[in-house]
């Protein structure tokens, strides 16, 4: 999204020092606080229709130790894969319910930046678990059994519009 303001103009604000510069076509205001969901923001940006998912989402609710070295972003199917320099993209693409359920707004230094909720993470983990690794998989559920808050409806809703219901029943028998 634009501010409406020309390159000029732009330049002259970050010469004068009012704006600061924190990525190719991205600035803030100077003195801004920049958090440690940056690159989320960044991504957000870039790739308006992208929703954070798997392991970007897991870092974002703390169900995880790892950061990734890339954003994880779902598309839809049909959407043409972006073209960015900067963050690191990983795209994976979802269809149907599984692009719009669980899909939670948060506002990150004043951006719209969509990412899955905990349930559903949890539930993309375990069908990307090829890509991901099902240890990945069964240590967020560990994580998501453990927390507070946690809603087992939610995360069967989650895993039934996944299509991982059956995959998943056996480690949440085993963990609970």
């Amino acid at each position: 999204m634009g501010t409406g303001l020309s390159r000029t103009a732009i330049g002259r604000l970050t010469r004068a020092g009012k704006l600061q510069r924190v990525g190719r076509g991205l600035y803030v205001p100077a003195g801004a606080e920049i958090t440690e969901h940056h690159a989320l923001v960044e991504a957000a940006k870039r790739v308006p229709a992208g929703t954070v998912c798997l392991l970007s989402a897991l870092a974002f609710h703390r169900m995880t130790t790892q950061m990734p070295h890339e954003v994880w972003l779902a598309i839809d199917v049909k959407a043409r894969k972006p073209k960015t320099d900067w963050p690191p993209i990983r795209i994976v693409r979802f269809s149907g319910r599984a692009r719009t359920f669980g899909v939670e707004k948060h506002v990150i230094e004043g951006v719209d930046v969509l990412i899955t909720s905990r349930a559903k993470t949890v539930a993309d983990c375990f069908k990307y678990r090829n890509k991901i690794g099902i240890d990945v998989a069964v240590d967020a559920l560990r994580d998501y059994l453990r927390k507070r808050g946690r809603s087992m409806d939610d995360l069967l809703r989650a895993a039934e519009v996944c299509r991982v219901a059956r995959v998943m029943k056996p480690y949440m028998e085993s963990l609970s």
